[in-house]
């Protein structure tokens, strides 16, 4: 199957203009809030592309713009078969993911500028994630969390999850300061995703290639 994953092109304003660059460093990046002129544009960006490692910015602006963005991570979300997206994910630095871990149409749910009020307990288990594909490490986090955030509006509200629910939302969560899965991997993970990384590596490099010749 095709990878879906695509390099990511920043997108910053300048004077009024959406200006494409490649980022060169990570750090560049901190900080950013990267607009996204199109929201239809929007795709899965993979390891190891830099944006993943960046710690986003804080959303100040509630608008019809945000709205879209947040649908189209959805959108993204249902038809990879995820249970979690965050902005950074689709090559935006800015605090926000979705998530539905029901599988309900109803339990879409839109998360800007997240934080946790309260973790507890401990729990390992195996995760993946959507920007890199083919990868799994075992993970520890908390089993039951409290998360404050605000809506796709701006209206704050707190929710309590366990299980599956709280770990969506740290994996999410972690997506927003930088941190993958990879960071924290054994040594077993490492090698037994050694192949899989290397492989999304070598498609980047090709895949950036691509780009940097339009």
């Amino acid at each position: 199957m095709e990878n879906p994953c695509q390099p990511y092109a920043r997108t910053v304003r300048d004077g009024g203009r959406f200006v494409r660059a490649r980022p060169t460093r990570t750090r560049e990046l901190i900080g950013y809030l990267v607009a996204c002129p199109n929201p239809e544009t929007l795709h899965i960006v993979c390891y190891p592309d830099p944006i993943l490692s960046v710690k986003c910015a804080p959303i100040e602006t509630f608008d019809a713009s945000l709205a879209a963005v947040a649908e189209k991570m959805l959108c993204l979300m249902r038809d990879a078969s995820g249970v979690g997206l965050a902005a950074p994910q689709v090559g935006l630095a800015i605090r926000l993911f979705v998530c539905n871990w029901t599988g309900e149409p109803e339990g879409d749910l839109v998360c800007v500028n997240p934080r946790f009020l309260e973790l507890d307990g401990v729990g390992e288990m195996i995760e993946g994630c959507l920007s890199i594909p083919e990868v799994e490490v075992t993970m520890r986090r908390a089993t039951t969390a409290t998360l404050a955030a605000a809506d796709i509006h701006g209206q704050p509200f707190e929710c309590s999850g366990e299980g599956l629910a709280a770990r969506v939302w740290q994996h999410e969560a972690d997506h927003l300061d930088g941190r993958l899965i990879t960071d924290t991997m054994s040594a077993t993970d490492e090698i037994a995703n050694r192949r899989a990384l290397k492989q999304l590596e070598s498609d980047y490099a090709t895949n950036s290639k691509k780009v940097g010749r339009r």
